[in-house]
């Protein structure tokens, strides 16, 4: 079917790893493909237009646009006459992705996260997860959630921690608590071919199988594994008694879902109940929530859930591919309902990029990724900061970081909010500013309906141009602006923009 773009007209899809080339706009030609199941982050089959109208498909679809027009491939749900891009994001929200009332933890807005995988990587050991943690705590840095990243199970499937490597694993979850750490362990829904878990499951047949009705062995950036089929209620509960049972024998806290990409599935696969690529994402995204304290990167149809979603993991770099798609991926995250949001880890979290930038890491990337994440919902270290960056910089980071923590209540508060009215926490200006030319700027935003954040996206600047809406606004220095232009705001590099709209 056909839609015809109007004048000055700009449209978001639910694709969020393609946000940085977004909003796409009469005289652009770009392709909205919802059925790509190479995307690595969270997808929404929805479409939203700056003159509120949205489009919907329940099933996955792709949408040309060329020539001011769109062309689907799908009989697509037109929703007309919503006035803004807000009004159509909750006309479609309500009825297709409305929100679930459980509340989030609120330690993910108040506190840092940080994760061992950077400074760890396949060598998760005791020692050296302890060692990171007592290194947050002797640097001055709050303590907040920890996560244990890949490699600390022999294998996929084994519930348990290596041996040798971890001497001690209930002690050593016992003084993260001491620390005041809450912890989360890295799992996927893979398992490793050829082992012991392998042949009990497959006899089970808890394993996906193929079209053939073989075990399916699929490839990932690890190697080869199964995958469990999490649509069979006795697969499911298999797998949340092994994570109950970490919980309890070791005091794990929760879980980072890692994996489950639809890449991983097949349309034709045999499933306990029949299912398509794309709906086994979103089963391992359901099956996540009876654990409060999640993860995910991967997700469809899962707008509304009270589960995190991290983006993709992004390069130590300045262009599209890190750092300034972090802003751009993170709106059309609330645009495709997933409000409780997370930047990836600061500095980048891709770690060939990291290791091969390790001897020349960039010192002004990463204070400005930090200042970038402080305003976000949430923001996740990885790289240990005291490491990487000489004093004066790890006081900014740790300037930054106490912004992020004096805003905790005020995060937490949206979010609980978001939780009842489905709105997003981080949002579009174009969003909360209709009508004033907002339609373009995506490397400033607004956190809730009160503040605006601009960071500082380019190498080398101590400047930018900030695009304040109408109204009044006191920046972080208390100084008075009258909005409805746009004004230049020095920008050294301790320092991070943001305004207050004052309400009269």
């Amino acid at each position: 079917m056909k839609i015809e773009i109007l004048s000055d007209e700009y449209w978001w899809g639910g694709i969020v790893h393609e946000g940085v080339y977004m909003p796409i706009g009469r005289k652009d030609n770009f392709v909205f493909d919802f059925r790509d199941q190479g995307t690595p982050n969270q997808v929404s089959p929805i479409m939203l237009s700056s003159k509120g109208r949205y489009l919907w498909c329940d099933n996955p679809f792709c949408a040309v646009i060329k020539n001011g027009m769109i062309d689907t491939d799908e009989i697509v749900e037109q929703g007309e006459g919503y006035g803004t891009l807000k009004g159509a994001y909750l006309a479609a929200m309500k009825l297709h992705f409305p929100m679930d009332t459980d509340l989030v933890n609120p330690l993910f807005f108040t506190s840092p996260q940080y994760n061992t995988w950077i400074e760890l990587m396949y060598d998760q050991t005791q020692e050296g997860i302890l060692r990171y943690a007592g290194g947050i705590i002797e640097n001055g840095l709050p303590a907040g959630i920890l996560m244990i990243d890949e490699g600390w199970a022999e294998d996929y499937g084994r519930f348990s921690f290596r041996k040798g490597a971890f001497p001690d694993p209930k002690g050593m979850m016992d003084r993260l608590h001491e620390l005041g750490f809450r912890v989360m362990l890295w799992i996927t829904p893979y398992i490793s071919p050829d082992s012991a878990v392998f042949r009990e499951l497959d006899a089970k047949e808890y394993l996906l199988k193929d079209s053939r009705g073989e075990t399916a062995v699929r490839r990932w950036w690890n190697g080869l594994s199964a995958v469990l089929d999490l649509t069979n209620p006795g697969c499911s509960g298999w797998f949340e008694e092994k994570l109950r049972d970490m919980m309890e024998i070791y005091g794990v806290d929760g879980f980072k879902f890692d994996g489950g990409d639809p890449n991983m599935f097949r349309n034709g696969d045999q499933t306990f109940q029949p299912s398509s690529a794309w709906e086994q994402t979103r089963t391992y995204g359901l099956f996540g929530k009876a654990f409060p304290l999640n993860e995910f990167r991967a997700g469809w149809k899962l707008g509304g859930q009270p589960l995190i979603m991290r983006l993709a993991d992004k390069k130590h770099s300045w262009d599209k591919d890190g750092l300034n798609m972090l802003l751009p991926n993170s709106l059309v995250q609330g645009l495709a309902g997933y409000i409780y949001h997370c930047p990836d880890m600061i500095g980048g979290g891709e770690y060939l990029s990291f290791s091969e930038n390790a001897d020349s890491l960039d010192q002004e990337l990463i204070v400005r990724y930090t200042q970038a994440a402080a305003l976000c919902p949430m923001m996740q270290f990885s790289a240990a900061p005291w490491r990487v960056l000489d004093e004066e910089n790890f006081r900014i980071v740790k300037q930054a970081v106490k912004l992020h923590v004096q805003m905790g209540e005020y995060i937490h508060s949206l979010a609980v909010r978001s939780a009842q009215s489905g709105e997003p926490i981080l949002r579009l200006m174009e969003y909360e500013f209709p009508g004033q030319g907002m339609e373009l700027v995506t490397d400033q935003f607004m956190l809730g309906d009160e503040i605006l954040a601009a960071p500082v996206l380019e190498k080398g600047a101590v400047a930018r141009e900030v695009k304040l809406p109408l109204g009044n606004w006191k920046d972080d220095r208390g100084e008075l602006w009258q909005g409805g232009k746009t004004v230049s705001v020095k920008a050294p590099i301790d320092r991070l923009p943001w305004f207050t709209r004052m309400i009269n």
